[in-house]
């Protein structure tokens, strides 16, 4: 003993006395403030946060390490300061940097190559962390290191106080592999927040702060000794500690992205690295324009809806809610997470088919450019229509047609030949230019989509449809969605408006038409989950082969888009406009509407509002019942007939099928009552000829190919030929069946 103490003496005079030397001399180890170590730590990911400052997602955005939120020593838990104190530096309250005991122990120790406790305390440890100089190597410190880091330890003690030491220290210090700091930890093995810790998980934190790559069996080992330490007289079961240590040093509970909109998460951290705001660390937090309550409950009525489609080959769907007058996004869902597996494709900004949802749109520049109006009459009848291509015919989705209807009905209804017809007016390249305009992308020319365009042939993203749809919301002006707060501007003076992009009239009576429930009665039915207690206007699609399903739509503040349907592009099976994304729609426009009302928009000047009645069809009863209609001011008329100049038969009777120069070849091996071209025709009266010989009356007609070339003539009642069409049939050895006209 008389040897240790002087031995112990000796140590600590030595020590003293570099320590006076290096004080006195100009510190190299100038440290940081508490406060500023605080406010230059920096999370390895971004807490994305909503417009209150909730917590949505967390995003991986460093990936050399794995370190949390800073956390406050109030809220880690008692047990864990208790055992990383017990561990590391049980005079941690006592010393001032430097534990000159366990120092002279330690020294004991190496002279008698003998296993001691390290010298080193919790304060000299968190100097080592703070200054890169003073960071351990591979080998160990080298002597002027330990000397630094002990000037640094007394320098520290002088300027912290002992709770800030002890809470950067939990904040800074390595534990396993990429693991730094105790809400990582805590988050990554015990997937709980480090208030949560308990007595057996504390240990384990502490024992591997002293060994953080040891084997599972070394960390057991270690904490079973630090919780005997805490918990003295207590009988611990070292077996079972050792169960759970292997256990939990094996977990990777903490994703590189854990929240409920990863989607709009790494959108918005994009749009901001886009924007010149890339700098070299990452921000800790990002505060985006979404309500968590919101994007809670469209992720869980999502999610629920898919489950129960689940048997009709249906895993994957999208949302998103904009704020129709500041565009700011408040609901994201990008897919349907653990139920997809695509989970990463993003389906508000995936390129898809929109099906019957670019309807309003076309209708809305008919009706601008005066082509059309609500009340008038389009033919909804087998169109056969000539293409550079070929012929295209247009089926509507009953496979049924309803003769003549009004616009009004045609567009409520969602029917597709008089929305092809429609598009003949305005044509295919007209409508992509609005299109564009409108913000959706569209890779080719409307020559490219052709007519099909009318029906949704393009590929667009749920994004920029529901922004055309909330343009159309706000009086057709256009304005750009945002998922970050716009700052607010310093002048109180109101920004002036852009000019509408689309003609407010026709975007008024476009919504007039998505709300009436009346319209669509035809296809929907009267008890349609699209009809809301409050006012809504709203619009379903479904893509060819039921790849895509779509509901969009508006009330006076928000517009909601839903998408259903496979990342993989597979088709669903018999998934309806109103099975699909419409249920869905419907449950999130009422969470939003449930304390806010809805009311129907006032309508805009140059708006008439005139009763309408319409002819006869062909049982003698009218086409359509009378109504009060709304019309650009001059277009309005009291009735609307199929002779009347507004009707599409009233035009010069035509051939629209088959197309001029048709070149038709026989195949020999099919019956010949089996190859038959069928003729169309618009108009009233008519009757067809073949090479100068009646064949038949009516607007459509049959006929049986015979090799040659052939004149087809239409013929109006007083027996003029209005339209003419040439055809070639082609082939040989087809027998005509007996009595067939040729």
């Amino acid at each position: 003993m008389p040897l240790a103490f002087s031995f112990s003496s000796t140590a600590r005079h030595t020590l003293a006395v570099v320590l006076l030397t290096a004080a006195a001399a100009p510190s190299a180890w100038a440290l940081a403030s508490f406060e500023e170590v605080k406010r230059d730590f920096r999370s390895s990911e971004t807490a994305v946060l909503d417009r209150q400052g909730e917590l949505l997602q967390r995003v991986r955005t460093d990936p050399t390490v794995r370190r949390g939120q800073w956390t406050a020593l109030a809220d880690v838990s008692p047990a864990l300061r208790a055992a990383m104190v017990l561990s590391e530096d049980k005079r941690f309250y006592e010393h001032s940097g430097v534990d000159w005991r366990a120092a002279s122990a330690a020294a004991w120790g190496n002279l008698w190559n003998t296993r001691t406790r390290g010298a080193s305390t919790i304060t000299m440890q968190l100097a080592g962390l703070l200054d890169d100089d003073l960071r351990r190597a591979a080998g160990g410190r080298s002597f002027t290191q330990k000397i630094g880091q002990t000037v640094a330890a007394t320098q520290l003690e002088r300027r912290w106080r002992k709770d800030q030491i002890l809470e950067a220290y939990l904040n800074t210090v390595p534990f396993r592999g990429e693991i730094v700091g105790i809400d990582a930890l805590s988050r990554t093995l015990f997937s709980k927040a480090p208030s949560g810790l308990d007595a057996r998980e504390a240990a384990v934190a502490a024992a591997l702060v002293r060994a953080p790559n040891a084997r599972p069996a070394l960390v057991a080992q270690r904490a079973c000794e630090v919780l005997r330490v805490m918990e003295p007289g207590a009988k611990t079961d070292c077996e079972a500690l050792d169960m759970f240590t292997s256990a939990v040093v094996q977990r990777r509970a903490f994703e590189p992205n854990e929240g409920i909109a990863p989607h709009a998460a790494r959108r918005v951290l994009r749009e901001l690295r886009d924007a010149g705001n890339d700098k070299p660390v990452a921000p800790t937090s990002v505060r985006t324009t979404l309500r968590a309550p919101l994007q809670r409950y469209a992720l869980d009525s999502l999610q629920r809806h898919l489950r129960e489609l689940r048997d009709r080959h249906v895993e994957d769907g999208a949302l998103v809610v904009l704020d129709n007058a500041s565009g700011e996004v408040l609901a994201w869902v990008g897919s349907s997470g653990p139920l997809s597996q695509a989970a990463e494709v993003d389906g508000v900004t995936a390129l898809r088919q929109p099906g019957s949802t670019l309807k309003p749109l076309l209708y809305a520049q008919a009706l601008a450019e005066k082509r059309i109006t609500a009340a008038s009459l389009i033919e909804d009848s087998s169109a056969q229509i000539s293409t550079a291509s070929g012929l295209y015919i247009p089926q509507n989705y009953d496979r049924r047609f309803k003769g003549p209807v009004s616009a009004r009905t045609a567009l409520a209804a969602s029917l597709n030949v008089p929305a092809v017809r429609t598009l003949v007016m305005v044509s295919p390249e007209a409508f992509a230019r609005e299109l564009r305009a409108a913000g959706l992308p569209l890779r080719e020319s409307g020559d490219y989509y052709g007519y099909s365009l009318a029906l949704g042939s393009a590929e667009v993203s749920l994004l920029s449809l529901a922004n055309a749809y909330r343009m159309m919301a706000n009086g057709g002006r256009f304005g750009a969605t945002t998922l970050t707060p716009r700052p607010v501007p310093a002048t109180k003076q109101k920004p002036a408006e852009a000019a509408p992009l689309l003609d407010p009239r026709a975007a008024f009576i476009v919504g007039d038409i998505l709300s009436d429930p009346n319209a669509r009665t035809r296809t929907f039915g009267l008890d349609s989950i699209l009809s809301t207690r409050f006012w809504t206007a709203v619009k379903t699609g479904t893509s060819k082969d039921m790849r895509d399903n779509w509901a969009v739509g508006w009330s006076q503040r928000y517009t909601v888009g839903v998408w259903v349907g496979n990342a993989s592009g597979a088709s669903m099976w018999d998934v309806s406009g109103t099975s699909g994304a419409a249920p869905v729609w419907a449950e999130v426009m009422r969470f939003l509407h449930a304390r806010e009302p809805s009311r129907a928009p006032a309508p805009p000047a140059g708006l008439v509002e005139a009763r309408v009645s319409f002819g006869p069809g062909a049982d003698g009863n009218p086409l359509e019942a009378a109504r009060s209609e709304w019309f650009l001011q001059g277009t309005e008329q009291p009735l609307f007939a199929l002779d009347t100049g507004m009707a599409s038969d009233a035009a010069s009777a035509r051939i629209t099928a088959p197309a001029d120069g048709t070149i038709l070849a026989l195949d020999p091996d099919i019956p010949p009552q089996r190859q038959r071209v069928r003729f169309e025709s618009e108009g009233r009266g008519v009757q067809w000829r073949i090479d100068g010989k009646f064949h038949a009356r009516g607007n459509s007609a049959q006929w049986l190919p015979w090799p040659g070339r052939h004149l087809i003539e239409l013929v109006d009642a007083s027996g003029k030929v209005v339209d003419q069409r040439r055809v070639e049939v082609r082939g040989a050895g087809v027998v005509a069946a007996k009595g067939a006209r040729r």
